[in-house]
């Protein structure tokens, strides 16, 4: 390949400095050759290699002119992924395309030519990292002669972290260490860093769970300046903090929790009117303890959220507040946010207010036995509640037309059965159990969604700042892969114009209710769906079926629960004026933001905990039998579920014989005669191993 410059024929690939060298080019006159490329480059008359070489310009090789900024996402296979901002698709970066970037850090991609992808999701080349994401890690320290290295317990970054010998701070093999990064491995050297904590041995009572929450940057103590401002807290509600407010200690009302809850921040109070329900909803007012910008409300916002762990809960606020004046316990004073609604037997709020109140809760009563006294009809509560039963009895009513109402609108319920870990002293899990929905959770679940809605419809009216809980449409691509891979078992999707209505989608789930496939088809539904986040436009929330929407009933946990509280005060007390306007309008953008991040690392957290923890219990069950449902067939092999929620995995080497897998009918079928595994089947598996690093289990086959 032959490249004319300057008059004389040059041979490529070059480096400049070998095209200098060729034309002989001084030293003080190689800025004018570089601009000279330049030039040539902006004119695609010759292209640059990663490498640095000039060639003429080849548009089978040439990248996209557009430059995306991410997130990247590593992979500890190599390659990696950048979430970009807006795009529904992650890009897809190649082992070779990484150039130095590290897990989190932000960076600037390019496109690859779409020959590249063969009609797979789009690649691209890192060409810039504007930011570094991760500063510190969280791993297991192995200690060799004359140095020491960090296994990063988070399995998505590709490399180990050298230490060197006077950076090890007396850190020995197994255990878990803090570690700040100093260098990310540039030139192709691994990245290094220097331990600047130790959280104790690996093996030692809960520091699996600290290294975790350390990982996550989790914050877990609040600074001198917070802890004052919270102890400065009064722990009554005074006459000056009743005065101006609705008087609602009369109303008989209840709150229904966990029993284990203890930041009781909604309680609910029912009322027949004539064939109608008064249905009161009230809300912690917690706004009147943290003031906008104080410690205690940055120190929040910084938070985001409460997190719950296996083991133990990081409350977004101070134990003081979140279990004592903040907290609806009964029989106490309290201050809260009501919204009182008037709902007709067919299910319609005909009419509502939004008021600052004062109640005085009357019992405090969990789901447990609140189911038991509206499903179970259990003669010894009953009698033991009879003041109750009557208001109760009306709640069972009120919450099944409730939920009737969403479903005939098209809300979509994924009743995924979640997972309960009992601990021991040590924190070592002793049993691993569902933990299902029942008439009470749903009960609680029918009124804070008809109050969260009926208060984003009013400000939304209003026209005010505010912050909505949305839910996108789901991506078109996604949807249609999904609808093609339903009708392997006879089933349909109505999509027209590249969208969906999310009855479809509830119809789909109510079809395979209770089929082998429901549990696949169910997790494919879920994949398919986008991510709830706050935003300051109202653009509906697709699950729910709902046209407006936001987070109103739990500001004791969720930021942008006690920030809506202060925008409704604002303009309950007439103080949202032009000035107040205008804060909103500049701070609630980046609070909306920030909140759906924070909120997305908190459920990784907890995810990761339950992970952690199912993978010790079965530690202990090595070896022994158990009956579970296959829940996921892949080309690897099956996913097998136990009715613990356990779920392993069965590698194809572990079938006995020769295994096809079908993609079509999503099954393993064996080469010559044999057993074929499908989805919903019941089979007998042998726990075989565990990673406690990867968060994963093992199955074999059993007899």
């Amino acid at each position: 390949m032959i490249l004319k410059l300057m008059g004389e024929e040059l041979y490529v690939p070059m480096k400049e400095k070998e095209l200098a060298i060729f034309l002989q080019v001084s030293p003080e006159d190689r800025p004018v050759l570089s601009s000279i490329l330049t030039e040539l480059l902006n004119e695609n008359k010759i292209q640059i290699s990663k490498r640095g070489k000039y060639s003429l310009y080849d548009p089978k090789s040439h990248f996209s002119d557009e430059l995306l900024t991410g997130v990247f996402i590593s992979n500890h296979k190599g390659f990696g992924f950048i979430e970009v901002e807006g795009r529904d698709e992650d890009l897809y970066v190649p082992a070779d395309c990484v150039n130095g970037a590290f897990h989190l850090d932000i960076v600037r991609a390019r496109i690859l030519p779409s020959y590249r992808t063969k009609g797979k999701r789009s690649e691209a080349e890192i060409v810039e990292i504007l930011q570094r994401g991760t500063g510190q890690i969280v791993g297991t320290f192995q200690k060799s002669k004359n140095f020491g290295f960090v296994v990063p317990d988070d399995h998505k970054l590709a490399d180990d972290i050298f230490i060197p010998k006077e950076y090890c701070a007396g850190a020995v093999d197994g255990h878990k260490a803090v570690v700040d990064i100093t260098s990310y491995g540039e030139d192709g050297r691994k990245p290094e860093g220097k331990v600047v904590e130790i959280l104790g041995h690996i093996n030692d009572p809960g520091v699996d769970i600290m290294s975790i929450v350390r990982g996550f940057g989790l914050p877990m103590e609040f600074d001198d300046k917070v802890m004052r401002q919270a102890a400065g807290v009064s722990e009554e509600v005074t006459e000056a903090d009743i005065a101006g407010r609705e008087d609602l200690r009369d109303v008989m009302m209840v709150t229904i929790d966990s029993e284990d809850a203890k930041d009781l921040d909604d309680a609910v109070s029912l009322i027949r009117q004539g064939d109608d329900y008064e249905l009161g909803v009230h809300i912690a007012d917690v706004s009147n303890y943290v003031q906008y910008r104080s410690a205690l409300d940055r120190e929040a916002l910084n938070r985001g959220t409460s997190v719950y762990l296996v083991d133990r809960v990081i409350p977004m606020l101070p134990h003081k507040l979140s279990n004592g004046i903040c907290s609806l316990n009964a029989g106490e004073d309290r201050l809260t946010l009501s919204c009182i609604m008037r709902v007709t037997p067919q299910g319609k709020v005909t009419d509502y207010r939004i008021v600052e109140s004062v109640i005085n809760v009357n019992r405090r009563m969990d789901y447990t036995t609140v189911n038991k006294i509206i499903s179970d009809k259990d003669e010894r509560l009953r009698e033991e509640y009879s003041e109750f039963v009557p208001m109760f009895d009306d709640m069972a009513n009120l919450s099944r037309i409730l939920r009737e109402v969403r479903k005939k609108r098209g809300a979509i319920d994924f009743d995924f059965t979640e997972t309960k870990v009992i601990l021991d002293e040590n924190g070592h899990p002793v049993e691993i159990k569902p933990y299902d929905r029942n008439e009470a959770t749903r009960l609680i679940e029918s009124f804070m969604l008809l109050a969260n809605e009926t208060v984003a419809q009013h400000y939304y009216w209003l026209e005010s700042p505010f912050v909505y809980r949305t839910h996108d449409n789901p991506d078109p691509e996604k949807i249609k892969k999904l609808a093609t891979f339903i009708r392997n078992f006879d089933l349909k999707l109505k999509v027209g114009n590249d969208e969906i209505h999310p009855k479809e989608i509830q119809h789909l789930l109510a079809s395979i209710q209770d089929t082998e496939e429901e549990a696949l088809i169910s997790r494919l539904a879920l994949r398919s769906m986008k991510q709830a986040k706050y935003t300051v436009d109202c653009t509906g929330h697709f699950g729910l079926a709902a046209k407006y929407y936001c987070h109103f009933t739990s500001p004791i946990r969720r930021y942008p629960d006690l920030q809506i509280h202060r925008i409704i005060k604002d303009h309950i007390r007439g103080r949202m004026k032009k000035e107040k306007l205008e804060t909103y309008e500049s701070i609630l953008f980046e609070v909306a933001s920030q909140c759906s991040r924070l909120e997305r690392r908190a459920e990784e957290a907890e995810r990761e905990t339950v992970k952690l923890k199912k993978c010790q219990y079965m530690a202990d069950h090595i070896g022994e039998i158990f009956e579970g449902v296959i829940s996921g067939v892949t080309e690897w092999g099956i996913y097998v579920e136990l009715p613990n929620t356990v779920e392993g995995l069965v590698h194809i080497s572990k079938l006995p014989g020769y295994y096809i897998y079908d993609e079509e009918k999503y099954e393993l079928r064996p080469e010559r005669g044999g057993k074929v595994f499908s989805l919903g089947q019941t089979v007998s598996v042998i726990a075989d191993s565990v990673d406690e690093v990867m968060r994963t289990v093992d199955f074999a086959l059993g007899e």
